[in-house]
């Protein structure tokens, strides 16, 4: 019996001992823990007025003050028309940024410039940096300059909100890019224009270029079919090395096009090949070799319509004497071409 109180009491001791060294010891363990993770914050410039504070460091927060600045800041972009669910948005898509006084009067430019609190909403959701840049340079000197190319203010803010990383362009190189585009004979302030400014990236001098004298030799194209299938078609100018390689061997090699009539459509360069090209050039290719089509009926044409058009026009006339085509043109587009389809 007095074994067992021994050990009780053991027992207890030890416990007690154990609740008294956590609650007394526990503060100077936590205290350096926290004295470095307010070191850290304050490198990233955060300031924190409470040790407390560091213990949510893992969680997604803003570290920001809030009598003086997050309070501020609401209330002044209450004052600009932002309802409380897209200042909560606005501070989602950009919290970082949200932390400076700076932002109200930035917020109130661009909900000018861009004419709605959604458009707004959506120029900071491609690009948070906005709210930072400086607005004397380089965004309205960007804005100028646009204006002096003869763009109106709902063009540039169009223009600006599908690429809004150009209002943060180096103005000397927005300028090379606008004498890129000029150099392919596209008019300033026309609807090419501002197409080929929102593929901004393909206009920088280097890449231009490159990309140039890629489908020049790749097309096998003279510099005036150059310049007309890019001032037609800018976009092929994102078209990958590999990609523009495939189209020259199908459309020119395999179908026989010339590249000049290429040249002249060069939205054909937009189509899948696979999925839409050669599917119906072979197609075409066996009306024709059957004597069911007119032998002189443009590719173009017939690459250009919707799959709608082009089976009601090209397949549907021919089910009784070619019942397999609709099996054999979708087997194509599918990736398969069917014996009916191949030519020695």
């Amino acid at each position: 019996m007095d074994e067992a109180l021994f050990v009780l009491n053991f027992f207890s001791v030890a416990i007690t001992i154990i609740i008294v060294a956590v609650l007394e010891g526990l503060p100077f363990a936590v205290t350096p823990s926290l004295a470095v993770a307010m070191k850290k914050l304050m490198q990233e410039c955060a300031i924190i007025r409470h040790l407390s504070t560091c213990e949510k460091m893992g969680s997604k927060g803003i570290w920001s003050d809030k009598t003086d600045t997050l309070t501020t800041n609401h209330w002044s972009s209450r004052s600009l028309g932002l309802s409380h669910s897209q200042i909560a948005c606005l501070v989602s898509l950009a919290p970082a940024k949200i932390r400076r006084r700076s932002v109200v009067s930035r917020t109130h430019y661009y909900l000018s410039f861009f004419g709605s609190s959604q458009s707004f909403l959506q120029a900071i959701k491609r690009c948070p940096r906005l709210l930072s840049a400086d607005l004397e340079n380089p965004v309205k000197p960007n804005v100028a300059f646009l204006q002096g190319c003869g763009l109106g203010a709902c063009d540039i803010s169009n223009t600006c909100l599908a690429r809004p990383s150009m209002l943060l362009t180096n103005p000397e190189r927005l300028k090379a890019m606008v004498a890129n585009a000029e150099s392919l004979g596209v008019l300033r302030g026309s609807g090419m224009f501002r197409l080929l400014l929102r593929g901004g990236g393909l206009l920088s001098h280097g890449n231009f270029t490159a990309r140039m004298e890629n489908l020049k030799n790749t097309f096998r194209w003279s510099d005036a079919e150059l310049i007309t299938a890019v001032s037609k078609n800018p976009m092929v100018l994102k078209r990958s090395k590999e990609t523009l390689e495939r189209s020259s061997k199908l459309l020119i090699s395999e179908i026989g096009l010339e590249p000049a009539y290429v040249a002249r459509r060069p939205s054909m360069l937009n189509y899948s090949l696979e999925g839409r090209i050669r599917p119906r050039y072979h197609v075409l290719k066996f009306l024709k070799g059957n004597g069911l089509l007119d032998r002189d009926r443009d590719y173009y044409s017939a690459f250009k319509v919707t799959e709608k058009v082009f089976v009601d026009k090209y397949i549907c006339p021919h089910n009784e004497v070619a019942p397999h085509l609709v099996e054999d043109y979708a087997a194509a587009c599918r990736g398969q071409v069917p014996t009916n389809f191949r030519f020695a």
